[in-house]
Protein backbone atom coordinates (compact mmCIF):
# COMPACT_ATOMS: atom_id res chain seq x y z
CA UNK A 1 0.00 0.00 0.00
CA UNK A 2 1.23 3.67 -0.94
CA UNK A 3 -0.58 7.14 -0.67
CA UNK A 4 0.37 7.79 -3.93
CA UNK A 5 3.01 10.38 -3.60
CA UNK A 6 5.64 8.55 -5.47
CA UNK A 7 3.50 7.18 -8.06
CA UNK A 8 5.49 4.81 -10.91
CA UNK A 9 5.27 5.72 -14.59
CA UNK A 10 4.48 3.51 -17.05
CA UNK A 11 4.29 2.57 -20.36
CA UNK A 12 0.91 3.08 -21.95
CA UNK A 13 -0.70 2.19 -25.22
CA UNK A 14 0.67 4.51 -27.65
CA UNK A 15 -0.47 8.28 -27.52
CA UNK A 16 0.43 10.15 -30.34
CA UNK A 17 3.71 12.39 -30.35
CA UNK A 18 3.22 15.49 -28.89
CA UNK A 19 -0.27 14.61 -27.19
CA UNK A 20 1.38 13.90 -23.34
CA UNK A 21 1.72 10.41 -22.01
CA UNK A 22 0.97 9.14 -18.59
CA UNK A 23 1.98 11.31 -15.97
CA UNK A 24 2.80 14.49 -18.32
CA UNK A 25 0.20 16.70 -19.63
CA UNK A 26 -0.68 17.38 -23.11
CA UNK A 27 0.42 20.07 -25.62
CA UNK A 28 -2.88 20.89 -26.35
CA UNK A 29 -6.12 20.49 -24.07
CA UNK A 30 -8.13 17.27 -24.50
CA UNK A 31 -12.14 18.22 -24.58
CA UNK A 32 -14.51 16.15 -23.07
CA UNK A 33 -14.97 13.33 -25.94
CA UNK A 34 -16.63 10.22 -26.23
CA UNK A 35 -13.21 8.39 -28.05
CA UNK A 36 -12.73 8.38 -31.40
CA UNK A 37 -13.22 5.57 -34.10
CA UNK A 38 -9.90 3.23 -34.82
CA UNK A 39 -7.93 4.54 -37.63
CA UNK A 40 -8.98 8.39 -36.57
CA UNK A 41 -5.77 11.07 -36.78
CA UNK A 42 -3.60 11.96 -33.61
CA UNK A 43 -4.35 14.93 -31.36
CA UNK A 44 -8.14 13.97 -29.83
CA UNK A 45 -6.68 12.09 -26.70
CA UNK A 46 -5.83 8.65 -28.95
CA UNK A 47 -2.42 7.71 -30.69
CA UNK A 48 -2.20 4.70 -33.47
CA UNK A 49 -3.46 1.13 -31.76
CA UNK A 50 -0.44 -0.33 -30.38
CA UNK A 51 1.10 -3.71 -31.76
CA UNK A 52 -1.24 -7.11 -30.49
CA UNK A 53 -0.48 -9.43 -27.94
CA UNK A 54 1.58 -12.47 -29.54
CA UNK A 55 -1.00 -14.19 -26.94
CA UNK A 56 -4.90 -15.16 -27.28
CA UNK A 57 -7.06 -14.93 -24.95
CA UNK A 58 -7.90 -17.41 -22.17
CA UNK A 59 -7.95 -20.69 -23.21
CA UNK A 60 -11.70 -21.40 -22.38
CA UNK A 61 -13.55 -22.28 -25.58
CA UNK A 62 -15.01 -19.04 -27.11
CA UNK A 63 -16.92 -17.79 -29.73
CA UNK A 64 -17.82 -13.75 -30.23
CA UNK A 65 -21.40 -13.20 -30.99
CA UNK A 66 -22.17 -12.45 -34.05
CA UNK A 67 -21.63 -9.06 -35.63
CA UNK A 68 -24.64 -7.05 -35.36
CA UNK A 69 -24.58 -5.08 -38.84
CA UNK A 70 -28.63 -4.47 -40.29
CA UNK A 71 -31.24 -6.48 -38.92
CA UNK A 72 -32.77 -9.29 -40.75
CA UNK A 73 -36.01 -7.23 -42.33
CA UNK A 74 -37.35 -9.71 -44.54
CA UNK A 75 -36.97 -13.19 -41.57
CA UNK A 76 -38.77 -10.37 -39.37
CA UNK A 77 -41.17 -9.94 -41.28
CA UNK A 78 -41.85 -13.42 -42.53
CA UNK A 79 -42.60 -13.63 -38.20
CA UNK A 80 -44.94 -11.44 -38.33
CA UNK A 81 -46.52 -12.93 -41.06
CA UNK A 82 -46.68 -16.22 -39.81
CA UNK A 83 -48.01 -14.77 -36.25
CA UNK A 84 -50.69 -13.04 -38.22
CA UNK A 85 -51.79 -16.39 -40.26
CA UNK A 86 -51.99 -18.34 -36.94
CA UNK A 87 -54.02 -15.71 -35.65
CA UNK A 88 -56.51 -15.49 -38.26
CA UNK A 89 -56.63 -19.54 -38.72
CA UNK A 90 -57.38 -19.01 -34.53
CA UNK A 91 -60.09 -16.85 -34.75
CA UNK A 92 -62.05 -18.08 -37.51
CA UNK A 93 -62.05 -21.66 -35.59
CA UNK A 94 -63.54 -20.03 -32.72
CA UNK A 95 -66.06 -18.57 -34.45
CA UNK A 96 -67.13 -21.93 -36.20
CA UNK A 97 -67.37 -22.96 -32.72
CA UNK A 98 -69.49 -20.30 -31.95
CA UNK A 99 -72.24 -20.63 -34.92
CA UNK A 100 -72.25 -24.75 -34.36
CA UNK A 101 -73.10 -24.29 -30.34
CA UNK A 102 -75.29 -21.58 -31.41
CA UNK A 103 -77.29 -23.78 -34.20
CA UNK A 104 -77.33 -26.87 -31.56
CA UNK A 105 -74.83 -28.26 -33.34
CA UNK A 106 -72.25 -31.44 -32.74
CA UNK A 107 -70.26 -30.77 -30.11
CA UNK A 108 -67.07 -32.08 -31.65
CA UNK A 109 -66.31 -30.26 -35.00
CA UNK A 110 -62.28 -29.83 -36.82
CA UNK A 111 -60.47 -27.13 -37.73
CA UNK A 112 -59.96 -28.05 -41.35
CA UNK A 113 -56.54 -26.67 -42.63
CA UNK A 114 -54.88 -25.66 -39.61
CA UNK A 115 -51.93 -27.44 -38.41
CA UNK A 116 -51.05 -25.00 -35.02
CA UNK A 117 -51.12 -26.19 -31.35
CA UNK A 118 -53.47 -24.28 -29.82
CA UNK A 119 -51.21 -24.00 -26.77
CA UNK A 120 -48.36 -22.16 -28.82
CA UNK A 121 -48.54 -18.38 -27.37
CA UNK A 122 -49.24 -15.79 -29.45
CA UNK A 123 -46.63 -13.25 -30.92
CA UNK A 124 -45.07 -10.89 -28.02
CA UNK A 125 -46.39 -7.36 -28.00
CA UNK A 126 -43.53 -4.64 -29.04
CA UNK A 127 -44.77 -3.02 -25.60
CA UNK A 128 -43.89 -6.41 -23.77
CA UNK A 129 -40.34 -6.16 -24.57
CA UNK A 130 -37.99 -5.54 -21.42
CA UNK A 131 -36.35 -1.61 -21.86
CA UNK A 132 -32.83 -0.70 -21.52
CA UNK A 133 -33.15 -1.32 -17.59
CA UNK A 134 -36.38 -3.06 -16.82
CA UNK A 135 -37.25 -5.68 -14.87
CA UNK A 136 -38.25 -9.32 -15.65
CA UNK A 137 -41.02 -9.43 -17.75
CA UNK A 138 -43.39 -12.68 -18.46
CA UNK A 139 -44.14 -14.36 -21.73
CA UNK A 140 -47.87 -15.06 -22.47
CA UNK A 141 -48.21 -18.10 -21.21
CA UNK A 142 -46.69 -16.85 -17.59
CA UNK A 143 -43.01 -18.58 -18.46
CA UNK A 144 -39.74 -16.06 -17.74
CA UNK A 145 -38.79 -14.06 -21.13
CA UNK A 146 -35.56 -15.32 -22.78
CA UNK A 147 -34.96 -11.91 -23.39
CA UNK A 148 -34.41 -11.23 -19.70
CA UNK A 149 -31.25 -12.80 -20.19
CA UNK A 150 -30.04 -10.83 -22.80
CA UNK A 151 -27.00 -9.35 -21.90
CA UNK A 152 -27.37 -6.74 -24.31
CA UNK A 153 -30.58 -3.84 -24.56
CA UNK A 154 -33.05 -5.57 -27.06
CA UNK A 155 -32.19 -4.07 -30.53
CA UNK A 156 -29.05 -2.72 -29.18
CA UNK A 157 -26.57 -5.11 -29.70
CA UNK A 158 -23.72 -2.92 -28.82
CA UNK A 159 -25.17 -2.00 -25.40
CA UNK A 160 -24.65 -3.58 -21.98
CA UNK A 161 -27.90 -4.29 -20.69
CA UNK A 162 -28.00 -2.37 -16.86
CA UNK A 163 -29.98 -5.33 -14.84
CA UNK A 164 -30.71 -3.47 -11.83
CA UNK A 165 -30.30 -0.11 -12.85
CA UNK A 166 -31.17 2.98 -15.72
CA UNK A 167 -27.84 2.97 -17.95
CA UNK A 168 -26.73 0.86 -20.92
CA UNK A 169 -22.75 1.13 -21.56
CA UNK A 170 -21.57 1.32 -25.39
CA UNK A 171 -19.07 -0.59 -26.67
CA UNK A 172 -16.35 1.45 -28.83
CA UNK A 173 -15.30 -0.13 -32.01
CA UNK A 174 -12.94 -1.91 -30.94
CA UNK A 175 -14.71 -3.78 -28.14
CA UNK A 176 -16.17 -6.95 -28.63
CA UNK A 177 -18.56 -9.52 -27.16
CA UNK A 178 -17.50 -13.15 -26.62
CA UNK A 179 -20.35 -15.53 -25.48
CA UNK A 180 -19.55 -18.68 -23.63
CA UNK A 181 -21.72 -21.55 -22.65
CA UNK A 182 -23.18 -19.84 -19.42
CA UNK A 183 -22.16 -15.86 -20.03
CA UNK A 184 -21.10 -13.30 -21.79
CA UNK A 185 -18.05 -11.24 -21.54
CA UNK A 186 -16.72 -8.15 -22.85
CA UNK A 187 -13.31 -8.27 -24.24
CA UNK A 188 -10.61 -5.66 -24.79
CA UNK A 189 -7.52 -5.47 -26.75
CA UNK A 190 -5.59 -3.08 -25.26
CA UNK A 191 -5.64 -0.28 -27.78
CA UNK A 192 -7.05 3.33 -28.07
CA UNK A 193 -10.41 2.61 -29.77
CA UNK A 194 -11.09 -1.02 -27.39
CA UNK A 195 -12.86 0.75 -24.51
CA UNK A 196 -16.62 0.58 -23.28
CA UNK A 197 -18.57 4.18 -21.85
CA UNK A 198 -21.64 4.72 -19.84
CA UNK A 199 -24.05 7.35 -20.70
CA UNK A 200 -23.41 8.70 -17.46
CA UNK A 201 -21.71 8.99 -13.75
CA UNK A 202 -22.92 5.26 -12.52
CA UNK A 203 -20.87 5.74 -8.81
CA UNK A 204 -21.45 9.09 -6.69
CA UNK A 205 -18.52 9.75 -5.33
CA UNK A 206 -19.48 11.86 -2.52
CA UNK A 207 -20.98 9.23 -0.39
CA UNK A 208 -19.84 5.71 0.48
CA UNK A 209 -20.04 3.17 -2.70
CA UNK A 210 -18.53 0.05 -4.08
CA UNK A 211 -17.45 -1.23 -7.55
CA UNK A 212 -16.67 -4.79 -8.57
CA UNK A 213 -15.66 -6.63 -11.55
CA UNK A 214 -14.33 -9.96 -12.94
CA UNK A 215 -11.11 -9.32 -14.17
CA UNK A 216 -9.02 -11.60 -16.74
CA UNK A 217 -5.79 -9.90 -17.72
CA UNK A 218 -3.57 -10.51 -20.23
CA UNK A 219 -0.91 -8.31 -20.55
CA UNK A 220 2.03 -8.41 -18.53
CA UNK A 221 2.73 -4.73 -18.59
CA UNK A 222 0.81 -1.74 -16.74
CA UNK A 223 -0.98 0.49 -16.12
CA UNK A 224 -4.56 -1.62 -17.72
CA UNK A 225 -7.76 -0.15 -15.94
CA UNK A 226 -10.66 -2.31 -16.15
CA UNK A 227 -13.42 0.21 -14.27
CA UNK A 228 -12.93 3.78 -14.04
CA UNK A 229 -15.05 7.03 -13.78
CA UNK A 230 -13.87 10.18 -14.47
CA UNK A 231 -13.12 12.49 -17.95
CA UNK A 232 -11.76 15.75 -18.24
CA UNK A 233 -8.63 16.32 -16.44
CA UNK A 234 -8.47 13.19 -14.32
CA UNK A 235 -10.27 10.13 -13.10
CA UNK A 236 -12.13 9.66 -9.77
CA UNK A 237 -11.05 6.20 -9.30
CA UNK A 238 -9.97 3.47 -11.09
CA UNK A 239 -9.77 -0.51 -10.47
CA UNK A 240 -7.18 -2.61 -12.57
CA UNK A 241 -3.68 -3.92 -12.83
CA UNK A 242 -0.37 -1.77 -12.79
CA UNK A 243 3.37 -2.71 -11.88
CA UNK A 244 3.86 -1.14 -8.25
CA UNK A 245 7.72 -0.78 -7.02
CA UNK A 246 8.91 -3.41 -9.46
CA UNK A 247 6.22 -5.68 -9.18
CA UNK A 248 2.99 -6.78 -10.94
CA UNK A 249 -0.08 -5.90 -8.68
CA UNK A 250 -3.97 -4.98 -8.50
CA UNK A 251 -4.73 -1.15 -7.92
CA UNK A 252 -7.33 0.44 -6.52
CA UNK A 253 -6.73 4.14 -6.95
CA UNK A 254 -8.53 7.43 -6.12
CA UNK A 255 -8.09 10.87 -6.78
CA UNK A 256 -8.41 13.61 -4.07
CA UNK A 257 -7.47 16.66 -5.88
CA UNK A 258 -8.21 17.75 -9.20
CA UNK A 259 -5.97 18.01 -12.53
CA UNK A 260 -4.82 14.57 -11.48
CA UNK A 261 -1.59 15.58 -9.97
CA UNK A 262 0.14 12.31 -8.58
CA UNK A 263 0.65 14.35 -4.82
CA UNK A 264 -3.48 14.40 -4.71
CA UNK A 265 -3.80 10.61 -5.79
CA UNK A 266 -4.41 7.67 -3.04
CA UNK A 267 -4.27 3.92 -3.73
CA UNK A 268 -4.54 0.26 -2.13
CA UNK A 269 -2.11 -2.58 -4.28
CA UNK A 270 -2.37 -6.00 -3.92
CA UNK A 271 1.15 -6.91 -5.04
CA UNK A 272 1.33 -10.68 -3.38
CA UNK A 273 -1.17 -12.01 -5.97
CA UNK A 274 -1.44 -13.58 -9.25
CA UNK A 275 -2.21 -10.67 -11.77
CA UNK A 276 -2.05 -12.48 -15.11
CA UNK A 277 -4.03 -15.06 -17.27
CA UNK A 278 -6.31 -15.87 -14.74
CA UNK A 279 -9.44 -14.57 -13.57
CA UNK A 280 -9.87 -11.83 -10.28
CA UNK A 281 -12.47 -10.36 -8.58
CA UNK A 282 -11.37 -7.15 -8.02
CA UNK A 283 -13.44 -5.01 -5.76
CA UNK A 284 -12.87 -1.33 -5.01
CA UNK A 285 -14.78 -0.22 -1.33
CA UNK A 286 -14.99 3.94 -0.25
CA UNK A 287 -16.35 4.41 3.17
CA UNK A 288 -17.53 7.99 3.56
CA UNK A 289 -18.35 8.27 6.93
CA UNK A 290 -15.00 6.48 8.47
CA UNK A 291 -13.22 8.26 4.87
CA UNK A 292 -11.40 5.19 3.62
CA UNK A 293 -10.85 3.33 0.79
CA UNK A 294 -10.11 -0.80 0.55
CA UNK A 295 -9.51 -3.08 -2.09
CA UNK A 296 -10.42 -6.66 -2.14
CA UNK A 297 -9.31 -9.76 -4.25
CA UNK A 298 -11.84 -12.51 -4.58
CA UNK A 299 -12.76 -11.93 -0.89
CA UNK A 300 -9.76 -11.39 0.64
CA UNK A 301 -9.01 -7.66 1.59
CA UNK A 302 -5.55 -6.11 0.49
CA UNK A 303 -5.64 -3.42 2.40
CA UNK A 304 -6.78 -0.17 2.95
CA UNK A 305 -5.99 3.60 3.30
CA UNK A 306 -7.02 6.93 4.65
CA UNK A 307 -8.54 9.79 2.46
CA UNK A 308 -9.87 13.55 2.70
CA UNK A 309 -12.65 12.59 0.20
CA UNK A 310 -12.89 11.99 -3.21
CA UNK A 311 -12.77 14.56 -5.76
CA UNK A 312 -15.87 14.27 -7.93
CA UNK A 313 -14.73 14.58 -11.68
CA UNK A 314 -16.66 15.03 -14.58
CA UNK A 315 -17.68 12.22 -17.43
CA UNK A 316 -19.63 8.74 -17.14
CA UNK A 317 -18.52 5.35 -16.27
CA UNK A 318 -15.47 3.87 -18.04
CA UNK A 319 -14.60 0.04 -18.90
CA UNK A 320 -11.05 -0.94 -20.06
CA UNK A 321 -9.28 2.79 -20.11
CA UNK A 322 -9.23 5.62 -17.81
CA UNK A 323 -8.50 9.78 -17.65
CA UNK A 324 -4.88 11.14 -17.01
CA UNK A 325 -3.61 14.15 -17.44
CA UNK A 326 -6.48 15.23 -19.89
CA UNK A 327 -5.86 12.28 -22.14
CA UNK A 328 -7.34 8.86 -22.21
CA UNK A 329 -4.49 5.91 -21.49
CA UNK A 330 -3.98 2.47 -19.47
CA UNK A 331 -6.18 0.25 -21.90
CA UNK A 332 -7.33 -2.81 -20.65
CA UNK A 333 -5.81 -6.15 -22.63
CA UNK A 334 -8.19 -8.96 -21.74
CA UNK A 335 -12.44 -9.84 -20.75
CA UNK A 336 -14.41 -8.56 -18.09
CA UNK A 337 -17.84 -9.79 -16.82
CA UNK A 338 -19.99 -9.38 -13.80
CA UNK A 339 -19.34 -5.44 -13.41
CA UNK A 340 -21.65 -4.02 -10.65
CA UNK A 341 -21.92 -0.83 -8.18
CA UNK A 342 -23.24 -0.43 -4.86
CA UNK A 343 -24.32 2.52 -3.04
CA UNK A 344 -22.52 1.45 -0.01
CA UNK A 345 -19.38 0.14 1.06
CA UNK A 346 -19.62 -3.65 1.46
CA UNK A 347 -18.77 -5.57 4.76
CA UNK A 348 -16.17 -8.44 4.49
CA UNK A 349 -19.87 -11.02 4.65
CA UNK A 350 -21.46 -9.08 1.91
CA UNK A 351 -18.04 -8.98 -0.65
CA UNK A 352 -18.08 -12.96 0.29
CA UNK A 353 -21.70 -13.32 -0.62
CA UNK A 354 -20.69 -11.18 -3.68
CA UNK A 355 -18.13 -13.79 -5.06
CA UNK A 356 -20.24 -16.83 -4.01
CA UNK A 357 -23.15 -14.88 -6.10
CA UNK A 358 -25.16 -15.09 -2.88
CA UNK A 359 -25.82 -10.99 -2.08
CA UNK A 360 -29.47 -11.84 -0.02
CA UNK A 361 -30.94 -8.53 0.47
CA UNK A 362 -27.97 -6.52 -0.87
CA UNK A 363 -28.82 -4.89 -3.96
CA UNK A 364 -26.50 -3.70 -6.72
CA UNK A 365 -27.81 -0.28 -7.94
CA UNK A 366 -26.31 -0.92 -11.85
CA UNK A 367 -25.18 -4.43 -12.97
CA UNK A 368 -23.46 -5.39 -16.24
CA UNK A 369 -22.61 -8.89 -17.81
CA UNK A 370 -24.33 -10.92 -14.65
Amino acid sequence: MTDGTDRPNSPQPGPASGSGGYGFPPQTPNPYQSGPAQGQPAGGGFGPPPAQPEEPFPSPATAPLPSPSTPDWQAMADATEAQQRKRKRLTVGFGALALVLVAGGAGFFVLNGSDDDPKDPPAVAASDSPSASGGPTKAPDGSKNPEDDSPTVPGEPNLLRDRNGKMGIALGPGASLGELATRTEVRFKGAPDSYAQGAEAAVDVTKSFTVSTRAFNVSETGPRMAVSQGDGDSYSFELGFEIVGGKKAWVFRVQTGDKGQAATAQQVVADNVDTTRQWALLTGTYDAEKKTIALWVDDKQAGQAQVSGIWAGPGPLQLGRARHHGIWSAAWMGPLDHIRIFDQALSQEQITGLKNNKLGKTKPTHSWLI
